[in-house]
């Protein structure tokens, strides 16, 4: 799916920092834990709790984050529609990886196990 370039733009210079608060708002409405939430996190792009604290510290823009992210080879299982987007056909690299990030937190939120929402457990 085609998004625009204004779109794109904006997601890159959205902060981690701005967003990660509403995700743990988010997931933590559903009975689920920040605990859990740093999981999603870390098996999509590597880092650590620690380590997202620190790029939330530094406000690290979702172009950075991802730029200094390895993620998950795994990440290709990532399908289905988050936000009126199919994730698995966004054009834009980095919006995409952004999609990947909300559609692991939708599923954390909705009660998902955990084996299922970390694809090769």
């Amino acid at each position: 799916m085609t998004t625009t370039s204004k779109h794109d733009e904006r997601m890159a210079k959205m902060t981690f920092a701005s967003v990660y608060p509403h995700y743990v708002t988010k997931v933590q409405k559903k009975d689920r834990t920040e605990s859990e939430l740093q999981q999603v996190i870390e098996w999509l792009t590597g880092f650590n709790a620690n380590q997202q604290g620190e790029l939330i510290r530094e406000k690290v823009t979702f172009e950075e984050f991802f730029q200094k992210a390895t993620l998950n080879p795994n990440v290709n299982l990532i399908t289905g529609l988050i936000c009126g987007y199919r994730v698995e056909e966004i054009e834009n690299p980095l919006t995409q990886k952004v999609r990947y990030l909300d559609k692991l937190v939708d599923e954390l939120a909705r009660g998902r196990k955990m084996e299922k929402i970390l694809r090769d457990s």
